[in-house]
């Protein structure tokens, strides 16, 4: 039985008209509030400014805002020369510093921490050059107006909307004030203005210039979201220094983000931004043949497939476009996946909360199937876009980037897709896709993106590729370490890593711990950005003990015993264990740094490492590399001394809140983890301390096994 049929909105020409009008209305509003238009006289000028401070040889030093109104707010630093380009210096996100996941607050302790960083450079923000904001306010505005009148009069009901991801009033007020709170918080003498930078811009040109990719060819971009400014999917093509925008589908809710959003959170269970990586992994334990999967073909016409990879919603069967939380399907689509859940009864894991009662939902087969059904039919969107992108500009690699690249099965599932026979039969030519994501595809990198963007415009060379994460605020000084600790904790020193026998001995402890089984977080310098803990905030497990992930979900993160753990793992060990693709061996594989993308097993994986290989066989993969993390690595080679495998099990270091950012925050998370056998915490000078539960928590383990490599390694107890 077919599905009833309605591709695009009623009223489309009056969206247009409405679009148009508001964005010329708020573009002059706001520049009498201080943002101003990337287009307009003020921004032209100050281009031209910097562009000839560029030429003189100086420094110039751009911030990036992710500014309140919209999840993720924060700030980026980055620094501009003309020999060298952009380099990053910090990416502070607020929900690090406040505690508060996907915060959509004023990021007041993310720009004091970004201020503090300038200080130990010899500089301050009065030396900032520039302030850009993530977001063109008047198109997301103009956007927001098109999207209810065109539907009028059900659109309506977007205005009555309360979500942590909505764009109320309330929040429009704190974004609109915010050259007034930089102006209060740094003392100016007067509001900051504020360059509006456009939305998928600035994903796109970032995403571009830190990858491997050079552009003597064409390199296709691809911005999938839940929503930009004026969209929610913007193709792009790079080469020969040209940077040229090819489309916008001009929509908010003919979404790929927007479909996994809706479905994962209405039958997963969870709050929207915390619902998609969680139903990701559920989809593994679902029936993933279309042939089979008793969701699929149904569920799969809830979105049109279009010419040259356009991607529509089938809006007789998906209401989230007028009603996304309360009322979000309608009646064919109950028919096929039963009815939403309510936002009151959706459980949002990433608050803080008494772990210890949450009762999970069962995962029965019937769910786990729906949501198998719900990333075969993503799957296949993603492959559409790409398809219609590649015919387009006869490339063969391509930036991905958006929230919608978090999705690491998906990408995977592009390389296995694209390989030397469709190349063959659509360009006919020898080739395969080369793929390459960075490490904050989502929002927590667009403040990144406006500044890179700006540094583009005012005439800086491209940069240098990417090749680790490890940007948001900086490494805790002895001092903060010690401070953070309390009574209810037991700590000891126990090395020193800037000289290569302290690290060396720490890494072989770290080894030791863990082939005993034992579950410890490594806090070290400056903390990940973006969504994956990668060796600076981690948990990390033994991957070769089948019972490390129901423990470690259990009793450490408190989540379902359906979640996967990731492997990270030295070269050499990803290379023996995974598939890793050709598609993704650009710079030395360095797709698979940021664990944003999937690989198969081999075929003796899941006996060797059973932790880290999922049900679907694949594994969310992290290489680690000498240069970027020394200590990380130093304790994956030691793990092959001790377990025989140069490779562990690593989850963030969080527990029912964002991943730990400061002293205080690791503190409190080993708190909240009865699991967790110590926190190893690296202070700025190089000392390692460890600390575990005090008290009548202390079981006496993490003692014991240290007095006992202590004696294995021939050294005088310290007990």
């Amino acid at each position: 039985m077919t599905s009833p049929r309605r591709i695009g909105p009623r009223y489309p020409r009056l969206g247009r008209f409405c679009f148009r009008a508001t964005r010329r209305l708020a573009t002059w509003a706001m520049s009498l509030a201080g943002f101003h238009a990337n287009d307009s006289r003020f921004t032209a000028r100050r281009i031209g400014e910097l562009r000839s401070k560029l030429a003189r040889g100086e420094t110039v030093y751009l911030a990036g805002l992710g500014l309140p109104g919209t999840h993720n707010s924060g700030v980026a630093l980055v620094e501009v020369t003309q020999a060298h380009g952009p380099r990053l210096i910090v990416n502070n996100e607020e929900e690090r510093f406040s505690g508060d996941k996907h915060t959509t607050q004023y990021p007041r302790e993310a720009l004091d921490a970004m201020q503090a960083t300038l200080r130990t450079m010899g500089r301050d923000v009065t030396d900032i050059d520039a302030w850009l904001t993530s977001w063109d306010y008047p198109d997301l505005l103009g956007t927001l107006v098109r999207s209810v009148v065109e539907e009028f009069p059900d659109g309506f009901k977007l205005l009555r909307t309360k979500n942590s991801v909505s764009f109320d009033a309330k929040r429009l007020e704190q974004m609109t004030r915010t050259p007034k709170l930089l102006r209060k918080q740094f003392g100016f003498a007067a509001r900051v203005p504020l360059l509006m930078m456009p939305h998928h811009d600035n994903h796109a040109w970032f995403s571009f210039a830190a990858s491997p990719f050079s552009d003597d060819e064409p390199v296709a971009i691809a911005v999938l979201d839940g929503t930009g400014d004026l969209g929610s999917v913007s193709t792009y093509l790079a080469q020969g220094g040209a940077f040229t925008k090819l489309f916008c589908n001009d929509s908010v809710f003919d979404s790929l983000g927007a479909f996994y959003s809706v479905i994962s959170s209405t039958q997963g269970g969870w709050s929207w931004l915390s619902s998609e990586g969680r139903y990701m992994g559920a989809a593994a334990w679902g029936d993933m043949d279309r042939a089979s999967n008793p969701y699929y073909a149904r569920l799969r016409e809830v979105l049109d497939f279009g010419a040259d990879g356009e991607i529509k919603l089938n809006r007789a069967m998906g209401n989230w476009y007028c009603d996304p939380f309360d009322n979000p399907y309608k009646q064919p689509l109950i028919d096929i996946l039963g009815a939403p859940l309510r936002p009151d009864q959706l459980w949002n894991p990433d608050a803080v909360l008494r772990v210890e009662d949450i009762q999970h939902r069962p995962d029965t087969q019937d769910r786990l199937d729906k949501a198998a059904a719900t990333q075969l039919v993503f799957e296949d969107a993603m492959i559409h876009v790409v398809a219609g992108l590649l015919r387009k500009t006869g490339a063969c690699r391509l930036v991905l980037t958006g929230g919608v690249a978090l999705n690491a099965l998906g990408n995977m599932r592009l390389l296995e897709h694209f390989d030397d026979a469709w190349f063959q039969r659509e360009q006919g030519r020898k080739a395969r896709l080369h793929l390459w994501m960075p490490p904050t595809p989502g929002d927590p990198g667009v403040t990144i993106g406006a500044a890179w963007l700006f540094a583009h415009l005012i005439g800086a060379p491209r940069g240098q590729p990417m090749t680790h994460a490890f940007y948001c605020g900086v490494a805790p000084t002895s001092h903060d370490v010690a401070m953070a600790l309390d009574s209810s904790v037991s700590s000891r020193v126990i090395g020193d890593i800037t000289k290569p026998a302290g690290l060396e001995s720490v890494a072989d402890l770290m080894a030791f711990l863990v082939a005993q089984n034992s579950i410890i977080a490594l806090y070290q310098g400056a903390a990940e950005t973006g969504p994956r803990a990668l060796g600076h905030r981690s948990i990390l497990a033994n991957p070769r003990d089948a019972g490390t992930r129901e423990r470690l979900n259990e009793r450490v993160k408190y989540r379902e015993a359906i979640r996967p753990l990731a492997p990270m793992a030295t070269r050499d060990a990803a290379l023996a264990y995974f598939d890793l693709l050709e598609g993704a061996s650009d710079a030395d594989y360095n797709a698979y740094n940021y664990m944003v993308l999937t690989a198969q097993s081999k075929p003796h994986a899941r006996a060797d490492i059973p932790a880290v290989i999922h049900a679907d066989g694949t594994g969310r993969i992290q290489i680690v590399r000498a240069e970027d993390d020394p200590l990380t690595h130093a304790y994956l080679k030691a793990l092959g001394r001790h377990i025989g495998v140069e490779l562990s099990v690593n989850t963030s270091f969080n527990v029912a809140g964002p991943i730990a950012q400061t002293p205080q925050q690791a503190v409190a998370t080993l708190h909240r983890s009865a699991g967790l056998d110590a926190v190893l915490m690296v202070a700025s000078d190089g000392a390692v301390t460890a600390v575990w539960h005090g008290g009548e928590r202390d079981s006496g383990r993490f003692t014991a096994l240290y007095d006992q490599w202590r004696r294995r390694t021939d050294e005088p107890s310290s007990a």
